[in-house]
């Protein structure tokens, strides 16, 4: 990959931080744009740029795309705050970064969605995320959609139920899938930069069932092989329940993990950071 100018848009988020790691490393001049420069430290002045702006806000982003050749945003919310909805971060915060990129001539645009977006934009983090892929396609500017699978940050869930000395799982947790390491995706990002017009899914070395995952996790605790398996019906009764009595805010994050984790989600494997290790870092933080 050539060095260019990059605009990344969720520099300080757990996979915007490694991407501006990688993006450095490479000697590119990275424009990063946070809400609060505090939360990033900056000892690369030759290639890192900071700028206060708030995606949500498109008054604070007037040019600043000006000289820029690529933008990355990993914009997006898993859990809802702050009052906003998943249309005001996943779509327009998005929109609103797409509309100066036009308005500059930027020349590729490249946004993280996530793993089956497309194919489940019932839920609604991933129709606000599919209605700006749809819009970024149309939008005449080169584009690459990225599809991770589940992030290794996400597994801390099952550090979470194992402390308890059990895991609790919904259905046979033979369901499989293989998450990623930010690293690891960050580097896939900025080597394929040079590529446009494209969608690629992907994921990481490993692929686990779901009863395979909860006993990384315990055996990285040190506890005994504890998987409590309820049945499906309870999860779809879940699901129901939390969307007629209870808002987007407190149900949309919970629709999201439970419909995931009753399939197999199982991408191209890319990466060389294993979960098992991972879960051995992290289970210090538990004890």
């Amino acid at each position: 990959m050539k060095n260019t100018n990059v605009l990344l848009a969720g520099a300080t988020g757990y996979l915007g931080s490694f991407i501006l790691k990688e993006l450095i490393e490479r000697k590119n001049h990275v424009v990063a744009i946070v809400r609060n420069p505090d939360r990033i430290g900056n000892d690369h002045e030759n290639y890192l740029e900071i700028k206060t702006a708030e995606v949500t806000k498109p008054e604070t982003l007037r040019d600043i795309c000006k000289g820029i050749d690529t933008v990355i945003s990993t914009v997006g919310i898993t859990r809802q705050k702050d009052g906003l909805t998943y249309m005001d971060v996943d779509y327009r915060a998005n929109m609103n970064l797409l509309d100066e990129a036009k308005k500059t001539g930027v020349k590729h645009f490249v946004y993280v969605s996530a793993i089956n977006g497309d194919k489940h934009r019932n839920l609604k983090i991933f129709d606000a995320k599919e209605n700006f892929v749809d819009a970024l396609k149309v939008s005449g500017l080169n584009y690459t959609i990225v599809r991770p699978n589940g992030f290794f940050s996400d597994m801390k869930d099952f550090l979470q139920m194992a402390k308890s000395g059990r895991v609790y799982l919904f259905g046979s947790g033979n369901q499989k899938f293989n998450p990623i390491h930010g690293e690891d995706l960050a580097r896939a990002i900025v080597d394929t930069l040079d590529e446009y017009n494209k969608e690629f899914t992907i994921g990481g070395p490993d692929v686990f069932s779901l009863n395979e995952i909860s006993g990384l996790a315990l055996q990285a605790l040190e506890k005994p092989i504890k998987i409590v398996h309820l049945p499906d019906w309870l999860r779809t009764l879940t699901i129901w329940s939390l969307r007629t009595f209870t808002s987007v805010k407190t149900y949309g994050p919970i629709e999201f993990f439970l419909t995931l984790m009753a399939e197999d989600a199982i991408a191209p494997p890319y990466g060389k950071h294993h979960l098992e290790d991972f879960y051995i870092e992290e289970a210090k933080n538990f004890k």
